[in-house]
Order: structure tokens, then sequence, then C-alpha cells
């Protein structure tokens, strides 16, 4: 399981991050805060710049914005963590639930 380490902000959108495994660098998310309407309130670059690393650990806003860290990984290295399996559409692959009832 990956985990964020390290991560602190350099300027606009940009997050300089270091994961679990070594893994580091800068991870520019102004398309990822663009996209979706949750992340309105951190489109400002100052307010971006307010974020805290959880439990997880992971990055979240005051606004309740979050990002997983699996998503973090991909945007900076171009490719998922090697223990996420994918399908050939680079899909995650979710176990299915099976509840186990009792007579």
């Amino acid at each position: 399981m990956i985990s964020v380490k390290k991560a602190h902000h350099v300027g606009g959108h940009l997050i300089d991050i270091e994961f679990s495994d070594g893994v580091s660098g800068v991870v520019d998310l102004r398309d990822t805060v663009s996209r979706y309407e949750a992340a309105a309130e951190i489109r400002d670059p100052m307010k971006f710049a307010d974020f805290h690393l959880d439990e997880w650990p992971t990055l979240i806003w005051p606004c309740g914005f979050d990002l997983a860290p699996e998503y973090l990984y991909e945007l900076l290295t171009g490719s998922a963590p090697s223990w996420l399996e994918q399908t050939p559409e680079g899909m995650p692959v979710v176990a299915e639930y099976k509840p186990q009832y009792r007579a």
C-alpha cells in the first residue's frame, strides 16, 4: 500500500511529494482542481496551499477535498503503484464483495 510520507507546497498548484516507497517529485494539480467542482475553493493558489496530511496519510484541504495516494503516485510517475491490479483498459480491479449468510 502506498502512502504520502511528506508533502509541501512549492507554488501555484504544485506540490513536492514523497511516497512511502521513496519515489518523490513535484506533482502539478492544476488540472485536477479545475476538473472537480468539489475543489472549486482551492482553485485559488493561496487556498490550495492550505493542505495537510490526514491519518491515511494523504492530502486533504479544509474544504474537504482530498486525493488518494494512488492517484497522486500515478500523476507523478505516469503509472499506478505496482501492487494495484488493473484491467487492460487501465481501470483498478475492485474485489467483489460476497456476503456470507448463515442459515
